[in-house]
């Protein structure tokens, strides 16, 4: 109580220089960690290679590959230690684009902006066909189509149409929505709610859902040659996402495209209208089944300290990423500056104490694969609260997976007791404008998976930039996208959290660890 009355005092006074007294700050290092970091950065080269290079990472495409390839390799040059891929377990299908080509060619020729859904296939060679427009809100209305819809481009009614929004594309923390987080109160540790089988929104989901299985499965009897679906997003904007699933199991689909707000919708207003609209395609995927597991990077600083090089202190980001583009803000831009973090620790010559370790996770995108099947293994099962000996020598982990946004300061995920500490580490940074220590925390990415099994695991609080307007899961997510300036920063920022954790003559304080959340009721 008393260390959560501090902490709450010290966020709204911000007296930091004699609250923080007794968590000492080696100045001398952390001036070194900025000149290298600041001023000798690699971290937009190691960006280009991630993206540029190695092209769209999907997960166990051979883009994911290329990079992860290239980042062992790299990682290794650097001096790393224990540079290599580990296997997390069975993920399922690789999968890339390898051609893409649509357009209107009635009542006018009109290349649209389209991506093809991923795990979905293309459509063996170049189709031509007039849009077909199905409306069908039950599997009898589907009856009308029958045998008219082979090797036909399809386009389904919607009532969608575009939002505009009135906010700026980028945005960056104001004072006093920082002020705000920082202000934040402890919260209670959720707990999942029992979902009730016979409730009217599970029988209203399992209605659409069993809606979409048959009309998946009609259109593949019926032999469309082309599905046009509605992407989210405007100005060209198109957000991706998966029409099939990666497993080696699944069943097949239809081609479909995820086509730009702007140019369903022009074709869609033709067709109601009675005009007739041809358009050509020709789409190329590639299934890749030879290797199903799934795998991350690893690498290491090994410790040198005879009682604590037992002790870990982990960096990561996710490699993986959505297909529309080369995944520059998510999350190229977490993993070039953790990669970035290490090479400057490297660089000054530092000798750690504890073990540092880097994880560049695989599947992320599919539910934070990657570090779930690297924590099962190394520190114990969340389901269960099964721990395994390693849990005790994981000291903290540090994630980054919000954009190319400078850093800001950090989540501490209710770990009130390592607020202090990392207030004090963030107050050489004042000047680059990282200073709020919030209790709360953001959600879905990788540190959830060490907190999931009672590890302090963190995230860094970034700016927003351009990441929920624009670059998140679309087509604009490339390596334009990226600042420099905050990559350098946020990198900076990273290797002096990863030096101070691994001198620190204690580890970082734990939470309780979680309670085995009840049995859901039906499941």
């Amino acid at each position: 109580m008393k260390l959560k009355l501090l902490y709450t005092c010290m966020a709204l006074t911000g007296l930091a220089t004699t609250a923080f007294a007794q968590e000492t700050v080696d100045q001398a290092t952390t001036q070194k960690i900025r000149e290298e970091g600041m001023n000798h950065s690699k971290v937009m080269e190691t960006a280009f290679y991630l993206t540029d290079v190695s092209g769209p990472r999907l997960a166990n495409s051979p883009g994911l590959k290329r990079a992860q390839a290239w980042a062992v390799n790299q990682l290794k040059s650097w001096g790393m230690s224990n540079s290599k891929l580990e296997p997390w377990g069975k993920f399922g299908k690789g999968w890339e684009v390898q051609k893409n080509y649509a357009a209107v060619t009635m009542p006018y020729y009109h290349a649209i902006i389209a991506i093809p859904k991923a795990w979905t296939p293309g459509t063996n060679g170049l189709i031509k066909s007039d849009v077909v427009l199905v409306q069908a809100d039950s599997m009898p209305d589907l009856d009308k189509y029958k045998g008219k819809l082979a090797g036909k481009i399809v386009i389904f009614d919607t009532k969608n149409t575009l939002k505009r929004s009135t906010k700026p594309d980028l945005e960056r923390y104001t004072d006093e929505q920082l002020a705000e987080m920082a202000n934040a109160k402890p919260q209670p540790r959720g707990q999942r709610r029992a979902f009730d089988p016979n409730s009217p929104q599970f029988a209203a989901m399992r209605k659409a859902r069993a809606m979409r299985a048959a009309m998946s499965q009609f259109l593949i009897d019926e032999k469309v040659g082309l599905i046009l679906s509605q992407g989210r997003g405007t100005d060209g904007t198109t957000f991706t996402t998966n029409g099939a699933s990666y497993a080696d199991t699944a069943k097949a689909v239809a081609p479909e495209l995820e086509t730009s707000g702007e140019d369903f919708l022009r074709i869609l207003r033709l067709v109601k209208a009675g005009q007739k609209v041809e358009m050509e395609a020709d789409i190329k995927t590639q299934f890749i089944t030879d290797d199903l597991q799934g795998y991350n990077v690893v690498a290491e600083i090994p410790g040198t300290d005879k009682k604590l090089k037992e002790q870990v202190v982990m960096i990561g980001g996710h490699l993986d990423s959505w297909h529309g583009a080369t995944g520059a803000t998510d999350n190229a831009a977490g993993s070039a500056v953790m990669m970035e973090a290490m090479r400057i620790l490297k660089a000054i010559g530092f000798k750690p104490k504890r073990t540092i370790r880097i994880a560049l996770w695989s599947s992320e995108e599919q539910g934070l694969f990657g570090s779930r099947g690297y924590v099962l293994k190394h520190f114990g099962d969340p389901k269960t609260m099964e721990l395994k000996p390693e849990q005790k020598t994981l000291d903290a982990y540090y994630n980054l997976d919000n954009g190319t946004g400078k850093i800001r300061g950090i989540y501490l995920q209710g770990d009130s007791a390592a607020g202090p500490i990392f207030k004090a580490w963030l107050e050489p940074f004042k000047d680059l404008g990282a200073t709020t220590v919030t209790i709360g925390n953001t959600g879905g990415t990788d540190h959830l998976s060490f907190d999931a099994v009672g590890l302090p695991g963190f995230q860094f609080i970034q700016d927003a930039m351009d990441y929920g307007t624009r670059t998140h899961h679309s087509n604009q997510d490339t390596y334009d996208r990226l600042s420099e300036d905050d990559l350098k920063q946020a990198a900076t920022i990273v290797a002096s959290f990863v030096y101070n954790t691994s001198q620190r003559a204690e580890m970082i304080p734990r939470k309780e660890l979680p309670t085995v959340a009840p049995a859901t009721p039906g499941r």
